[in-house]
């Protein structure tokens, strides 16, 4: 198998994008991507996307894609994960250059959530969860993490102000991101204060919706020796529905992509610099954090309490504001998750650049912790 760069980036602000197609933000950020990598044509492109379908009534998107961006004849494929939608079309496209099969790759994750009530974009959001034993019930993904928050409290002995740190991190990092939908920073009583959703989880506990696309232009990195190179990519999945799980507060697959990518990359969690999470609630940060081995089980939240998750911490996350701020187009996070860790690697990130860096890890997570993908990346 043949080592993939990553040499070109694309990212669209995260907004309302009333006046774009979902066809015309992910081209959006694929011209931004081919112009970066200084290429117009590619042998194949991997879309990544959760809902076109219901909330755009748009299905066969990757050719739909493809046909907008004026490169026709190639493959063309939409890859659906739910909100590891685009960390999904990530891995195939990486396969795909491995093996030597393609030369250039084109991969976008893309979402257009508001131009729907938001009754129907929760609608299509809880088609994620388990049909048959959690959405029949009326679960919601926020309930579903306010449940696992809670039992969290209960077993380790956190106060929900204990999660403070996790918000406020990433509201301070999406300040110097000028495509982060929220750019103002908070405090631990705004925190406290929020709305509550879902006892005992706040309004300010949850990452909030918008459109936007991220793209990536994968090559063989012997073609491209001074770009960021990936190093490790595994993919797991766990039960579907929380409740058939062994012990519903340890993410299984989360544990299980990251520990393969870090055999593969020949590295572990003490060899890490950044980490950019999927903290689309304060509680998945915490067991993300646990279940990659940066924190013993039911410590995660201490990483936060300690500052280890800051910009100058030993493992910084939501570097550019992560889900909480920066906002969570789901079939397109995965991608900007890898975007943002290329240009800290870079050494593009601008006023949220960190110093230092030399390998960094993103992970992608879809459902309540059923499908996650990890890649590791290297300068």
């Amino acid at each position: 198998m043949r080592e993939v760069a990553i040499l070109g980036v694309g990212q669209t602000p995260v907004r309302e994008h009333w006046e774009l197609s979902v066809r015309q933000l992910a081209a959006m950020a694929g011209r931004a991507a081919l112009d970066d990598a200084d290429l117009d044509r590619v042998d194949a492109l991997y879309v990544g996307n959760m809902s076109s379908d219901r909330l755009s009534k748009q299905a066969n998107l990757g050719t739909a894609v493809a046909d907008q961006l004026g490169l026709w004849g190639i493959e063309a494929v939409k890859m659906e994960a739910a909100c590891g939608s685009a960390g999904s079309a990530m891995r195939q496209g990486l396969l795909a250059v491995a093996s030597g099969e393609m030369n250039a790759v084109l991969v976008i994750g893309v979402e257009k959530m508001t131009d729907t009530l938001g009754r129907e974009t929760s609608a299509a959001l809880a088609t994620a969860a388990d049909a048959d034993y959690e959405v029949s019930q009326g679960i919601t993904f926020v309930g579903l993490n306010a449940l696992v928050m809670q039992r969290y409290m209960h077993e380790y002995g956190y106060q929900h102000s204990d999660f403070a740190p996790f918000p406020l991190n990433a509201h301070a990092n999406g300040v110097k991101n000028p495509n982060a939908l929220f750019q103002q920073a908070i405090n631990q009583k705004i925190y406290e204060s929020s709305r509550l959703i879902a006892e005992p989880m706040r309004l300010y506990d949850a990452s909030p919706i918008g459109d936007g696309a991220a793209a990536l232009l994968l090559v063989p990195a012997a073609k491209a020796p001074q770009a960021v190179r990936v190093i490790g990519s595994a993919s797991a999945t766990d039960t579907l529905a929380v409740h058939d799980r062994h012990d519903p507060l340890w993410l299984a697959a989360a544990e299980k992509s990251a520990h393969q990518a870090y055999r593969q990359a020949g590295v572990g969690p003490d060899d890490i610099d950044i980490f950019e999470l999927h903290d689309a609630f304060t509680i998945m940060a915490a067991l993300s954090l646990e279940a990659c081995g940066f924190a013993e089980r039911g410590e995660g939240v201490r990483l936060g309490q300690e500052g280890a998750i800051l910009p100058n911490g030993r493992i910084p996350i939501s570097t550019l504001g992560g889900l909480k701020a920066r906002g969570h187009p789901v079939g397109a996070t995965g991608l900007y998750q890898i975007a943002e860790v290329t240009l800290q690697l870079r050494g593009t990130a601008g006023a949220a650049q960190i110093d230092g860096l030399k390998t960094g890890m993103a992970q992608n997570i879809g459902g309540s912790g059923a499908t996650i993908v990890t890649h590791i990346l290297q300068k």
